[in-house]
């Protein structure tokens, strides 16, 4: 892309699950030999949404420095939170996280406007950390028995989904015509209005895709997508990067939101002056979002060149819980295997 390490002015690296010492950051300067003036920001525990906080310290500093040029990587160490134990909520995380990775490169620089794929055009960042449901819905703990590893409650779609609201509350009157926040304005009034004579009624929902083209949603699992869908009523078309990249490749955390976009990508959905609302979850609990402008129909190869004609697939049904489902309902602690079972070769 013609640039080289030293013309890097400013480094973001965010891994949520991994402190060590030096940071990622500095072996990532010393393994390139970058500038010793170069501004450092390393990140840690900032969970699946922090590709968006990232993208809010590069912002804030190209508001007040003009001409730099910003690299931002995101990933994520599995190792350190790999669950040994039995406790099922903590198994899950074995299950759906993925290692994965990204590199951004950002600048404000003038003179590389031309060269830019995406345009930053506004950000909005939510925690709703001081709500015990909410903080504790998504936590590194130890089990019972002193296993460290990821709890994944129950609770979690609803704490995704109440941080959602209070997010699209702040971002809508930014992304959106103001025919369409009027028309649910009156809406909502009149539905309130008429609500003691009336037996409910659907309740209003903003549509979203008046000021947006595309969605890209943060693959923190299948119930975490159903319910945005639900909430924003988004189509399958819409959804579908999602989905396809939780199928593909997991959830690889912080670096989902660039898979999902290289998916995008990768279809040719994204044409010149397309919109694109990225919204992201993590631990605390938070949601951000922020929206992109495409610069330029976009077409390039990326991650998903081996596999993109092949998705999506006829089915998403997991073979091996067709094989392996009926371990659902066996107890941990007393479970053996049947006599009459045989393990398949395949």
């Amino acid at each position: 892309n013609g640039f080289s390490p030293s013309d890097i002015d400013v480094l973001v690296v965010n891994i949520s699950m991994l402190t060590c010492m030096p940071s990622l950051a500095g072996r990532i300067i010393n393994y390139y030999k970058m500038r010793e003036d170069i501004k450092v920001y390393n990140i840690t525990g900032m969970g699946c949404s922090a590709s968006v906080i990232a993208i809010n310290i590069v912002q804030s500093i190209f508001k007040n420095e003009k001409n730099k040029v910003a690299l931002m990587v995101t990933s994520e160490s599995l190792s350190p939170n790999w669950y040994t134990g039995n406790n099922r909520s903590m198994i899950l995380a074995n299950c759906l996280f993925r290692s994965g990775g990204s590199a951004i490169l950002l600048t404000n620089k003038v003179a590389l406007k031309n060269k830019a794929m995406f345009k930053l055009k506004c950000l909005v960042r939510t925690h709703h950390g001081a709500k015990d449901e909410a903080y504790d819905s998504c936590i590194q703990k130890e089990d019972d028995q002193g296993h460290i590893g990821f709890h994944l409650d129950k609770t979690l779609p609803k704490a995704a989904t109440k941080a959602l609201v209070d997010n699209l509350k702040t971002i809508a009157p930014l992304v959106l015509p103001v025919r369409e926040l009027l028309r649910f304005a009156i809406v909502s009034l009149v539905r309130k209005m008429n609500w003691g004579s009336t037996k409910g009624g659907a309740r209003p929902v903003i549509n979203f895709k008046t000021g947006v083209d595309h969605i890209c949603l943060h693959t923190g699992g299948k119930a975490v997508i159903d319910g945005v869908g639900t909430n924003l009523n988004l189509s399958e078309y819409d959804l579908e990067p999602a989905r396809m990249t939780l199928h593909r490749f997991g959830n690889t955390s912080a670096s989902s939101l660039w898979y999902v976009l290289g998916y995008m990508e990768a279809k040719k959905r994204l044409k010149k002056g397309d919109k694109v609302l990225m919204i992201s979850f993590g631990a605390g609990f938070k949601c951000n979002s922020c929206l992109w402008e495409v610069l330029r129909d976009l077409g390039n190869e990326n991650v998903w060149k081996d596999c993109i004609d092949n998705y999506p697939p006829k089915t998403l049904a997991n073979p091996f819980l067709e094989k392996f489902g009926w371990l659902h309902n066996e107890d941990p602690n007393t479970f053996v295997v049947p006599e009459d079972y045989v393990i398949p070769d395949d």
